[in-house]
C-alpha cells in the first residue's frame, strides 16, 4: 500500500468565514471481541500520541480542499493511527484555541468502527497508539472536546439493559417475588381456583 505524505497539505486547508481552521477527527472504536454484544461497555478506542509531546488524543488533522469531511476524517486516521473502517454519523462540532498557534479550530468529529489495523502505518515512527477503555481513554486525553465527542458516542450506542430480551409481565411478577413467597404463590392460586368452583350459584 502506497501511503499519502502527511503534513504536506498546509496549502490546501480550509477555514470558516471567521478565520477558524477546519479540523477532522474520528474517534476509532471496537468491540472487545468477536462474540461481544454490541454495547457501550464492550468498546474500546484506539489514541494516539502527540509527535511533540507524551499527550495522547484521538486522531485528528486539517480538512483539506479536494476532499469531503468523512474522507478528511478517513485519512487522517489512516495518517496518524493505521486503521480503516466506516466512518459513522457526526458526533457534533467544537470550536476550541490551538495549542501551538493564537488561532481557532472548529473541530468536527466522527466515529469509525475499525475493520482493519495497518503495521506499519505513515506516521509510525512520530507517534505511538493504544486501545483503552471508555475509562481509560477519558482520563488519558486532556482535550475537553475530544471528551464531550467520546461521551456522545458512548451515549449513542447502546447500553446492555437495553439489548436484554424482555419477559413476559407474569414471569417479571414471579422474579420480583422472595424465596418463601415463591414456595406459597402456587398454593394460593390453587385455594382461589378452588373457592371459586364450590361457589354458589347466584354469588358466581
Amino acid at each position: 500500500m502506497v501511503f499519502p505524505i502527511p503534513g504536506k497539505g498546509r496549502h490546501l486547508q480550509r477555514y470558516n468565514d471567521q478565520g477558524c481552521r477546519l479540523v477532522v477527527g474520528c474517534i476509532p472504536y471496537r468491540f472487545k471481541s468477536e462474540g461481544s454484544e454490541r454495547t457501550n461497555n464492550e468498546v474500546e478506542v484506539l489514541l494516539v500520541s502527540s509527535p511533540k509531546s507524551q499527550e495522547v488524543m484521538f486522531p485528528k488533522g486539517g480538512w483539506e480542499f479536494g476532499e469531503s469531511i468523512k474522507e478528511a476524517a478517513r485519512r487522517e486516521t489512516l495518517e496518524e493511527a493505521g486503521v480503516l473502517g466506516n466512518v459513522e454519523d457526526e458526533l457534533g462540532i467544537w470550536r476550541f484555541k490551538s495549542k501551538s498557534q493564537e488561532i481557532y479550530h472548529e473541530g468536527y468529529m466522527f466515529p469509525l468502527l475499525v475493520t482493519e489495523e495497518l503495521d506499519p502505518w505513515p506516521e509510525k515512527n512520530v507517534r505511538k497508539r493504544a486501545w483503552m477503555t471508555v475509562v481509560e481513554a477519558r482520563d488519558a486525553c486532556k482535550q475537553w472536546w475530544m471528551k464531550e465527542a467520546l461521551d456522545r458516542l458512548i451515549n449513542r450506542l447502546p447500553s446492555p439493559d437495553e439489548l436484554s430480551p424482555a419477559r413476559p409481565a407474569d414471569e417479571q411478577e414471579i422474579a420480583l417475588a422472595t424465596p418463601v413467597e415463591q414456595r406459597f404463590v402456587p398454593a394460593i392460586q390453587a385455594n382461589i381456583e378452588e373457592e371459586q368452583d364450590v361457589l354458589p350459584s347466584s354469588l358466581s
